[in-house]
């Protein structure tokens, strides 16, 4: 056991002060940071003058107020004629001039530019056009422009009943979409240490049986001790990474720009159930331990360590097809995709938490995956150990395949 204990600390120590594990840090924090300050960075860094555009309301209503300038757009309401509107656009002194006028009892507008509008905004001045034609067209009621926007922004209350005493009461909308995003950052941080680590424990052990330090290390230790050391280095390693990432993110959230992005994650934790977090928390934990034990099993097979990227790609291929359902089931999580995914072992992980906080599934579901899960752990565990004993010693030219087939005809 001292020998065991001995590797799971050398390789820890040694890839915990490694400046690539500090850099992945690094990385995740600015990735995820970036995403949630992203407005602020913007406003610091990027924001330009807001663009001028010029609107002449050739109809008798009062549609002035609907144009809100904001930090993007600036609406000003000149009372020039058309002619020297233009002229204006042409010299640069607006970025852009719309004209509406009435049509048939409704709102027609024409955007006059010198210089294209970018696509975002156009779509800005197009929704805003929008809505004012919407509430012009409301107006002709003989409605006051006040009533006509309170119709326009009139929000049904809307409440939900199930009727099936047997079965859980349906979530609400502000729970499901909780759960998109809790599952989404499940999924993100799944598939990013399983491409880390993955790539990481199988790199490593093939470059020690490259080397011939293996074959060293393995007189005196149990090639059954050096593979749980890996395995069990890594994962510690791992959740090093994880709770670094989420402190120092969690601080990040709560002393800047005064705590509202604390304040939103604090929020979207309180749609969430403890049995989610749960199902979350054991998801995450026990598909990074599955591809580990893949790594391992990988990297033992390969002869050099330039052969491991020809080895991981398979695995990698299914984190990154199960990354992918995870993404298009935000948009529709009720899809038969989606239900085959969040029962295969390999991406489960991924994608069942989508289906316990956006769905209303039934409690045998996921508690079916997670025993599927967990039996796959196991099995993965033990073929894997036995293939390991007698692979990590074999070295054999080819593919994959052939690498299998090499070590089975020698050991048996």
């Amino acid at each position: 056991m001292s020998k065991f204990w001995l590797l799971v600390k050398q390789l820890y120590t040694q890839k915990v002060k490694a400046k690539s594990f500090i850099f992945s840090i690094v990385l995740y924090v600015a990735v995820i940071s970036g995403v949630m300050f992203w407005s602020d960075i913007k406003e610091a860094f990027f924001q330009d003058e807001p663009l001028q555009i010029a609107v002449l309301n050739e109809t008798d209503a009062e549609i002035e107020s609907f144009f809100e300038s904001t930090s993007d757009i600036d609406f000003s309401f000149p009372t020039e004629t058309i002619t020297e509107v233009e002229k204006q656009v042409i010299d640069g002194d607006y970025a852009a001039a719309v004209f509406i006028r009435d049509q048939d009892n409704s709102l027609a507008a024409e955007i006059a530019t010198f210089e294209p509008l970018t696509f975002n905004d156009q779509l800005s001045i197009s929704s805003t056009l929008q809505y004012a034609s919407k509430i012009y067209e409301v107006q002709q009621l003989n409605l006051t422009a006040q009533q006509a926007e309170k119709i326009l922004q009139s929000e049904t209350i809307i409440s939900t009943k199930n009727l099936n005493v047997e079965s859980a009461s349906g979530k609400s909308e502000d729970e499901k979409a909780a759960g998109i995003g809790a599952s989404f950052l499940v999924g993100f941080l799944i598939y990013s240490f399983v491409m880390t680590f993955l790539s990481m424990i199988t790199t490593d052990v093939a470059s020690e049986k490259g080397s011939r330090v293996l074959e060293v290390l393995l007189a005196s230790v149990k090639p059954s001790t050096h593979f749980m050391a890996k395995l069990t280095g890594t994962f510690l390693l791992a959740l090093t990474q994880i709770g670094a990432l989420l402190v120092i993110q969690g601080l990040l959230f709560m002393f800047i720009d005064g705590g509202s992005k604390w304040d939103m994650v604090v929020d979207i934790a309180n749609e969430l159930s403890f049995s989610y977090i749960g199902y979350a928390v054991s998801f995450l934990l026990l598909t990074i331990i599955l591809y580990l034990i893949l790594g391992a099993l990988l990297g033992s097979l390969v002869s050099k360590v330039e052969e491991s990227g020809q080895a991981m790609m398979p695995a990698m291929m299914v984190g990154i097809i199960g990354f992918y359902v995870l993404i298009s089931g935000m948009a529709s999580p009720d899809t038969m995709l989606i239900k085959v995914f969040s029962y295969i072992p390999f991406t489960s992980g991924m994608v069942m938490p989508l289906r316990i906080g956006a769905t209303d599934i039934a409690s045998v579901e996921p508690i079916v995956a997670m025993l599927v899960l967990i039996g796959t752990v196991i099995l993965m565990f033990l073929l894997s150990l036995s293939f390991y004993k007698r692979s990590v010693l074999t070295y054999s030219s080819g593919g994959i395949i052939q690498k299998i087939k090499t070590v089975l005809k020698v050991t048996t």
